[in-house]
């Protein structure tokens, strides 16, 4: 029977698990760190447990909801929202209870904060990319498509820029139109109206895939070694040998999915990679700044998720409204840009605190305390023409998984999730062929 190392228990590796797991293929996880979850975990701050981002799922990651679903989550950790986009004062936007397409179309009439020519404008943008299939030149970028479809300057600050940062990370005049148009052909535009809704975790990242997988893993004999990490690979006749393993042993098939700054070390390792190794250090990189603001009981959003406009963030989540703490708010900066980065942090927090206010049309209390979280290299930079590796490495045997790897979405837990399950339908297509 084949035996499958997997270096990283983030969504990627343990999606890979989970998959070979389910066809009785014997699994070992090695984790650096103490925590499941890779780049989607949770931390601590004084006894409390906090996202080390505010990840926002939709209907349409089918892959992540079906291994949910197969690792036993309960569809009551999710919020299920209608798609609502709402800016307190300038645009709310939500879906109706309809089946697709009438669900975007009477949101849209009912929408308020638009004017008609705005309205027809989603509409019309929407058409185009159906009529050309959704295909795009590899070249252009986000604002070169609005600018085609003729979008109002007001849509764009409030709609489709805003959108194009929270699903891509990258700003709409580097992010890739194609990229774009995938997810609103598999939202929007999709033949189901649940495939645009909003799921918002009511638990942490590591709780919500992360612990049931682990869970699964070991009802079906499957390992996972935290604080145990892989240094090194070194190919062997029959295999890898990896150096920061426990005992001797050589893995006929190793899955490395870690971050991209990782699996390039451990592919140097081999001394047979510098290519690919190369290609993934040049993928351009887009932080993520997660602002947490504790304000304690009675103080609350007009809605789970509000957008952010003439400041440094662009979305606030009501955690209290999602089953965590009460008046605790995550705000979120996407692809902030250098100006973000130098204000220092109790300038962000007064900044960010003054985008609140403005939006909610009063003022807050003090927060009884905040947290500013950095994630230097959250997502690759989803720009056009980017060349995003395969899973295939050039040894036999090995192969890579991340929200880095080739997709048609940009890096989400989607795409990870997604290259995780091709890696282990690639190892057992290669069982079944022996």
């Amino acid at each position: 029977m084949t035996a499958v190392a997997i270096i990283g228990a983030g969504y990627a590796g343990l999606a890979c698990a989970v998959e070979l797991a389910r066809q009785d293929v014997e699994v070992t996880v090695f984790e650096r760190s103490r925590t499941l979850g890779g780049r989607a975990r949770a931390i601590g701050k004084d006894g409390l447990t906090l996202d080390n981002g505010q990840h926002l799922l939709i209907g349409a990651y089918t892959e992540l909801t079906r291994l949910l679903r197969l690792t036993g989550v309960s569809p009551r950790q999710i919020m299920h929202l209608p798609l609502t986009l709402s800016i307190p004062g300038q645009l709310h936007l939500r879906a109706a209870a309809l089946p697709a397409p009438l669900h975007l179309l009477l949101g849209l009439i009912r929408a308020q904060g638009l004017d008609w020519r705005e309205r027809f404008s989603i509409y019309a943008m929407l058409r185009h990319l159906k009529r050309r299939r959704f295909q795009l030149p590899a070249e252009m970028t986000v604002t070169e498509l609005l600018t085609d479809c003729q979008q109002p300057f007001r849509l764009r600050n409030l709609l489709w820029e805003p959108l194009c940062l929270a699903a891509l990370n990258t700003p709409a005049h580097e992010a890739s139109a194609q990229i774009f148009a995938n997810i609103l052909r598999d939202t929007l535009a999709a033949a189901s109206a649940s495939a645009s809704e909003l799921l918002i975790p009511r638990v942490d990242l590591s709780e919500l895939f992360p612990v049931p997988a682990a869970r699964y893993l070991a009802s079906r004999n499957g390992n996972i070694l935290i604080s145990n990490a892989i240094t090194a690979i070194t190919p062997e006749a029959t295999g890898f040998r990896l150096i920061g393993a426990p005992g001797h042993r050589i893995w006929p098939q190793v899955v490395i999915a870690t971050a991209p700054h990782h699996a390039t070390a451990l592919l140097d390792s081999t001394e047979v990679c510098p290519q690919l190794a190369a290609q993934i250090k040049a993928l351009p990189s887009e932080p993520i700044i997660t602002i947490y603001l504790a304000f304690g009981p009675g103080v609350a959003l007009p809605a789970p998720m509000i957008g952010l406009t003439a400041g440094p963030a662009q979305w606030a989540f009501d955690r209290g409204q999602c089953g965590g703490l009460e008046g605790l708010f995550a705000t979120i900066i996407s692809a902030p840009r250098r100006e973000n980065e130098v204000k220092g942090r109790n300038a962000l927090i007064a900044a960010i605190l003054a985008q609140l206010e403005r939006a909610l049309g009063h003022s807050l209390p003090k927060p009884q305390w905040t947290r500013v979280i950095t994630e230097k290299r959250a997502t690759i930079a989803c720009r056009p023409g980017l060349e995003r590796p395969g899973i295939a490495t050039p040894l036999p045997g090995l192969w890579l998984a991340g929200d880095y790897i080739e997709s048609e979405y940009p890096a989400t837990l989607e795409s990870a999730v997604r290259t995780g399950v091709q890696c282990a339908r690639e190892i057992i297509a290669t069982r079944e062929a022996r």
